[in-house]
C-alpha cells in the first residue's frame, strides 16, 4: 500500500473508532434488526446490590404495590428514596452511557465542596480564553466578554440555563479545566460514582465520556446535602445580567430554568412537588433527567437516560410517572439495592454491601421474571437501613428532613 494511501487510511480509521467512542459504552448504538431496544453487552458494576448489576428491569413488588408504567423507553433509569437511599425498581442502572448536561450535577457537587475557593459574591470579569473553549452548538446563558459577573449568576447560568459558558468561566476561576475534570473525576470516586469517567465539565459530547443512572443519582443526593446546590437546581427563574452598552445603564434580563418539569411546557405540565434537579440533551446521550420531589413527606430522586426520541418531551413524561409509581409503591416493595454513602463515611453497609444474590425480579408488567428465588428481604432491608443510619450519625450524609422544599417549590409558576 503506498504510503499516502497509508496515512489517509490510518486517519479514516481513527476518526472511525473516535466516533464509536462517542458511543454508550459496552452497548450497540443502534436498534437491533430486530427492533428491540439495545441493551448492554457488558457486565455492568453490581456497587449497591448485586441486583443492580442484572440487564433489565428489576424490582420486588409487595402486596398492594403498584405494577411499574406501562411504555418506559429510557435505555436506563433508577428510583431512589433520597434519605434513606433505598433503591425502589431500575433499569438497567449501572449502564455507562453519555450523560449529557446532567453531568453538571458532579461539576456543581465538586466545585461547592469548596464554597471558600468560590464564594457567592465574588465577582469575574469573563476573557475571551475562557469562552473560545466551549463546544459548537453548546447550551449558553450569554456570558460577554469584558463584563463581570458575581460567582451567584454563574451558578444561576449553569443551572437554569445549562450554560456551557458559565460552566467554563467558573472552571477558570477554579483552576483550569484539567484541574477540574481531575476534581471532579476524584469526587466521583469519592462518592463510589464508578460508572463515570470525566473527560469535560460541561458535559459536552467527548470520547469515552460516560456516566450512568446510577451514578447521577448519587451525584444528585450529593449535592442536595448543600444548601447552594439546593437553592440552584430549585430555581425556576431569575434576572440574569445583561450587555453593558456604551453610555446606557446595564439591564438585567429573565432566565427560565429548561427543566421543564419545574416551568412546564407544551405538553408538559409542572409535577407536585418537584424541586431540581437536572435535565441534559446531545447528539449521542439523547436526553437526559435527574429530579427530586417530595411528596406526603417523602423525598424521591429518579433519573431516566435516552429515551425514544420519537416522542417530544419522552424524558419528562417517563421521570414524571417514574415518580407518581415511586410515591405510590414506597412502603409496598423490597428494595432492589442501595445508594451508597462516599466512601469518607463507609460502614459495613457502604461499598459492596449488596442484597443477598436470588432475589426475586419483576419485569414492568409486575409479573417475576427469571430470579433465583427470593429471600430475607426485610433483612437485607434493615441491614441497609442500620448501615445508613450509622453513617447519618458519622456524618450527616442523608438528606436533611428540614431542607425547605415546600418553600422552594412556592417559586413555580401555578398551574
Amino acid at each position: 500500500m503506498p504510503a499516502l494511501k497509508k496515512i489517509v487510511w490510518t486517519v479514516t480509521t481513527t476518526a472511525l473508532l473516535s466516533v464509536v467512542a462517542l458511543s454508550p459504552a459496552g452497548a450497540a448504538d443502534k436498534d437491533g434488526t430486530d427492533g428491540k431496544p439495545p441493551q448492554p453487552t457488558q457486565p455492568m458494576s453490581q456497587v449497591g446490590g448485586e441486583q443492580l448489576g442484572r440487564i433489565g428491569t428489576q424490582a420486588q413488588l409487595g402486596p398492594g404495590a403498584p405494577v411499574l408504567p406501562k411504555g418506559l423507553t429510557g435505555r436506563s433509569w433508577i428510583v431512589a428514596d433520597a434519605e434513606n437511599g433505598q433503591v425502589l425498581a431500575a433499569h438497567n442502572s449501572h449502564w455507562r452511557l453519555p450523560p449529557a448536561s446532567t453531568l453538571k450535577m458532579l461539576f456543581a457537587d465538586t466545585l461547592l465542596t469548596r464554597p471558600e475557593l468560590l464564594p457567592t459574591t465574588r465577582t469575574h470579569k469573563v476573557t475571551q480564553p475562557e469562552l473560545s473553549d466551549v463546544g459548537e452548538g453548546s447550551s449558553l446563558v450569554g456570558l460577554k466578554e469584558g463584563h463581570t459577573y458575581s460567582v451567584h449568576d454563574l451558578w444561576l447560568g449553569v443551572f437554569l440555563r445549562s450554560g456551557n459558558d458559565s460552566v467554563h468561566v467558573l472552571s477558570s476561576m477554579f483552576g483550569g479545566i484539567p484541574k477540574t475534570v481531575a476534581a471532579m473525576q476524584e469526587h466521583a470516586e469519592e462518592l463510589q460514582a464508578l460508572d463515570t469517567t470525566v473527560v469535560s465539565p460541561d458535559g459536552y459530547d467527548a470520547p469515552q465520556q460516560v456516566s450512568s443512572a446510577y451514578d447521577l443519582t448519587l451525584f444528585a443526593r450529593s449535592g442536595l446535602q448543600k444548601p447552594d446546590f439546593r437553592e440552584y437546581a430549585a430555581t425556576a427563574s431569575a434576572m440574569f445580567p445583561g450587555e453593558k452598552k456604551k453610555g446606557k445603564k446595564r439591564e438585567n434580563f429573565e432566565i427560565q430554568n429548561t427543566n421543564r418539569l419545574m416551568t412546564g411546557d407544551i405538553g408538559v405540565d409542572p409535577y407536585r412537588g418537584i424541586a431540581g434537579v437536572k435535565n441534559g440533551y446531545t447528539t449521542h446521550a439523547g436526553n437526559t433527567f435527574t429530579g427530586v420531589a417530595e411528596r406526603d413527606g417523602r423525598v424521591l430522586l429518579v433519573t431516566v437516560m435516552n429515551p425514544s426520541a420519537e416522542e417530544s418531551h419522552a424524558v419528562y413524561r417517563e421521570a414524571a410517572s417514574l415518580l407518581d409509581w415511586g410515591f405510590a409503591a414506597s412502603g409496598k416493595v423490597t428494595p432492589v439495592g442501595e445508594l451508597v454513602p462516599p466512601r469518607s463515611v463507609e460502614t459495613g453497609a457502604g461499598k459492596g454491601a449488596q442484597p443477598a444474590s436470588g432475589t426475586d425480579v419483576l419485569g414492568a408488567d409486575g409479573r417475576r421474571g427469571a430470579g433465583e428465588g427470593g429471600s430475607g428481604g426485610a433483612g437485607i432491608a434493615l441491614a441497609i437501613m442500620g448501615g445508613l443510619l450509622l453513617a447519618l450519625s458519622a456524618s450527616f450524609f442523608l438528606v436533611n428532613r428540614r431542607w425547605p422544599l415546600p418553600d422552594l417549590v412556592r417559586r413555580l409558576p401555578r398551574r
